[in-house]
């Protein structure tokens, strides 16, 4: 099995626009989180989608699985802490969680799977080597 690589946390508060009308943070809303801290990963480690996408070079999310656990509100605080794990030169898995600041409960948990495309083939392409060198 290879090693799980810690990601830096990414820290939000819950604001109204994140809730549904009962008040607690839209399902959806926790795979925004997810993603957020999946894109602040590779901006940490030099790789801009901007420019991958320049070159016809695309992150996809080949599968997802979520756990809700818990419920967050307005005013809540979150941490999501994720950890990478390499499956491949072109595919990745995410093993991220939401947490509440306060009290640290898990709220939601999940695995994401993510692949590395040639955007006009569509087919899996080895990853960029900023990526790759920092999860070997």
């Amino acid at each position: 099995m290879n090693e799980h690589i810690k990601c830096d946390d990414l820290k939000q508060k819950i604001f109204i626009e994140d809730t549904d009308f009962q008040g607690v943070v839209y399902h959806a809303n926790y795979l925004k989180y997810f993603e957020r801290a999946r894109s602040n990963f590779l901006s940490k480690v030099g790789v801009s989608q901007k420019e991958l996408r320049n070159q016809d070079k695309a992150f996809v999310v080949k599968s997802i699985e979520l756990d809700y656990l818990n419920s967050a509100g307005l005013g809540t605080e979150i941490i999501v802490e994720s950890y990478v794990e390499k499956k491949s030169k072109a595919r990745i898995v995410f093993y991220q969680k939401v947490l509440n600041k306060n009290d640290n409960k898990i709220l939601v948990s999940g695995r994401v799977e993510v692949c590395f495309i040639n955007l006009s083939t569509k087919k899996p392409i080895k990853f960029p080597d900023e990526l790759l060198s920092n999860l070997t």
